[in-house]
Parts: structure tokens; sequence; C-alpha cells
């Protein structure tokens, strides 16, 4: 196994966290921009961007976890319990909701059928995607307290 500092680790951390977020932020932004234009080249554009972000997002997603893991090893602290738990319910939601739809959708949208099921699944996709989004951003905080407290600053 590679011996990599802590510090390296920490970086690679906060790195990966904040691209997750930037790519669910600009998939879900221009979802919704693009839903609005009611231009449906634009939306079937968009939507097979969003099924390619999803080979970064994946990766990105794993080193969250694995850096994440590394970082706290076995401890119990309250806040790094509420990471882990936050963590699992974005990667059940992920795995389970918003990979099978972005694909899907793309899908549809590149067969142009934007009916009934585009709507249902591109509805689910923005609830499920403003969850993750919403939860990515309270691990991050909480990652900042923990940081801030590690360093002796008040948080």
């Amino acid at each position: 196994m590679l011996d990599v500092s802590r510090k390296t680790v920490r970086i690679g951390h906060a790195a990966s966290g904040m691209l997750a977020i930037l790519l669910i932020t600009a998939f879900l932004v221009t979802t919704v921009i693009v839903e609005l234009s009611g231009n449906t080249p634009l939306i079937t554009h968009v939507k097979q961007g969003i099924a390619y972000g999803v080979v970064v997002l994946i990766p990105t997603m794993i080193a969250i976890g694995l850096t994440g893991r590394r970082l706290a090893g076995t401890s119990q602290a309250p806040l790094i319990v509420r990471k882990r738990r936050q963590m699992v319910i974005i990667a059940v939601n992920g795995l389970f909701i918003l990979v099978p739809c972005a694909l899907v959708l793309a899908w549809l949208a590149t067969m142009g059928s934007f009916g009934f099921t585009f709507a249902l699944l591109q509805g689910i996709e923005l609830i499920a995607g403003g969850i993750n989004l919403t939860l990515l951003v309270l691990t991050a905080k909480l990652g900042r307290q923990m940081t801030l407290r590690h360093r002796g600053k008040a948080v």
C-alpha cells in the first residue's frame, strides 16, 4: 500500500469533496436552465453531458469515501459518525437513483422521448440530486468544523 501522508489524504479528501459539490451543482443548474428553456436539442445535449459526467463523479465519490475512511480510522466521534451516515445516504441515493436516472434520461432524450416518463424521472433526479448536494455540503461543513477544532480554532 502507498505510504501517503495524512496531510496529502486530507487535501485529496477536501478536493474530491469540492469537485463532487461542483459537479452536482453544475448538473442541477444546467438541468433546470435547459428544462425551463424548453429547447429539446439543448436538453438532449445536457442529459448526455450529465451521463458522461457521471464517469467523473463516481470515482470522485469513491475517492471521498476512501480518503474519509482513512482519515477517520475507527473513530466513533459524533461528527465522524454523522459524516459516515450522511455518506451512506449519498452513496445509496447516487447508485440506486441518480446514476440510473441520468442514464435513462440521456437515453430517453436521445430517442426524443420527452413525455411523462421523462418528466417523472427528471423530477426524481432533481429531488435526489438536491438531497445529495445538501448532504455533501453539510458533510463538508462537518469536516471543516473538525479541522478547525483539531487546529484549536473556534468553530
